[in-house]
């Protein structure tokens, strides 16, 4: 148990410094902790049969042939024509506005950010911004934190919030999709992405070049551009009506995702294949999904849980304090386990936890979303750094918002939350 904390605590630390890859970091623990026989391979290395990777693949090569055919910047075009393309400010809060829209009806942040960031790529350069301008790095960032801040908030829409459901329905707790909407999304949700559409053209200003195409007629469309689309469609399709047909997201993913690689498409050749599909990514959603797989099977994270627990103020009868312990709980538990992994190690201190506030365990079940939806750092999301990688954004702007926005978050959200909760009942 020691050691796997000790390894565990390694990764976190290169994760947050940024200094060394987040692949290499990945790959290190790995080797280290089958080496060291910390896990057996199969715990370590079970990132790799997770369904989170291959929709992470399959979501990059529907990217690789959106870029490849054209339509991403179709797609640029039809944006700024909605969103007119002459504010800067308002590209900035329609692409967060996309993002959150999109949460509803496609469940995988990883897929969203693979399918997003494209597009969003394509419309900064239709504005004229370069790689080096902050007003791509801003309008990347909206799509990113636009599709994965307010997504923690909509039940299906994400790995945690899956994690969440399938713990409380171990527990005998059932879950309501409208339910945690109401609870969760229009202070949660709504507010910060409100805040992020306000807060990024400060962070990042820039004017946008007048003729950027935004009145332009498109051309007439490709062969190629309307099997993409034709395809991608179906992938949304299947994604929206998984409840339906039970194909996980992850296998439409992949399934969709080979499809376009068939050779006679010429949808994505062999060098938009190498160029557009990142396994340093890869590696890294691996080694996340690793570590809190480490830690679950050792028994460390739930001894984390304790002793930070422990320490915390809790009390019977004192439904702020009880509040604003659960969340300070989760922040700090998510260092360590990351977003995805802190539901099932939560979930599995419910009933001390139950115990120690008072709460019924459908409370303090659905407190958890405080915790793991208001990260610090990127790491602690990994679909935060896939959409940073696959759109070369620079760790210090990505990380900067991240703790700007959960500042924000502690200072400003979570207390209205707080009220929220008590007016609906919840404390």
């Amino acid at each position: 148990m020691i050691l796997a904390g000790v390894l565990t605590a390694l990764a976190v630390a290169a994760w947050a410094s940024g200094r060394v890859p987040e692949h290499l970091v990945a790959l290190y623990f790995f080797a280290a902790a089958i080496l060291l026989q910390v896990a057996p391979p199969a715990v370590v290395l079970s990132g790799f049969t997770s369904g989170a990777l291959w929709l992470i693949f399959g979501g990059q090569l529907m990217g690789a042939a959106i870029k490849h055919t054209g339509l991403a910047e179709r797609l640029a075009g039809g944006a700024l024509r909605t969103l007119g393309g002459e504010s800067y400010g308002r590209v900035v809060a329609g692409m967060v506005a996309l993002g959150t829209g999109l949460s509803f009806v496609m469940p995988s942040a990883m897929g969203r950010v693979v399918l997003l960031v494209p597009i969003a790529a394509a419309v900064a350069e239709r504005c004229g911004l370069g790689a080096r301008d902050r007003g791509r790095t801003g309008i990347l960032l909206a799509a990113a934190f636009g599709t994965t801040v307010p997504a923690f908030s909509i039940l299906p829409s994400n790995v945690p919030n899956a994690v969440l459901l399938g713990g409380a329905e171990a527990l005998g707790v059932t879950i309501g999709y409208l339910e945690y909407l109401a609870l969760h999304f229009p202070v949660l949700g709504l507010l910060r992405a409100l805040l992020l559409a306000a807060l990024l053209p400060r962070l990042f200003p820039a004017a946008i070049a007048g003729g950027n195409g935004a009145g332009k007629a498109a051309a007439p469309w490709s062969r190629r551009e309307v099997a993409v689309s034709a395809l991608v469609g179906l992938a949304l399709l299947l994604w929206a009506t998984d409840a339906l047909h039970g194909i996980p997201a992850a296998w439409v993913s992949l399934a969709v995702g080979l499809l376009v690689l068939v050779p006679q498409a010429g949808l994505v050749p062999p060098r938009a294949f190498q160029e557009q599909v990142s396994y340093a990514s890869l590696f890294f959603v691996a080694g996340v999904i690793g570590v809190g797989a480490v830690l679950g099977h050792s028994g460390a994270a739930v001894a984390l849980g304790r002793a930070l627990g422990g320490a915390l103020p809790f009390a019977p009868g004192s439904p702020a304090l009880n509040f604003a312990s659960l969340a300070a709980l989760g922040a700090a538990l998510a260092l360590f386990t990351t977003a995805p992994g802190l539901p099932a190690v939560m979930t599995a201190m419910a009933g001390w936890l139950s115990g120690v506030t008072g709460l019924p365990a459908k409370t303090v079940l659905m407190a958890e979303t405080l915790g793991y939806g208001n990260n610090l750092l990127p790491y602690q999301s990994p679909p935060l750094v896939v959409a940073a990688q696959l759109g070369g954004l620079p760790v210090g702007a990505t990380s900067r918002v991240s703790v700007l926005l959960f500042g924000l978050t502690a200072a400003v959200v979570l207390p209205l939350d707080y009220l929220w909760w008590r007016m609906l009942g919840w404390l």
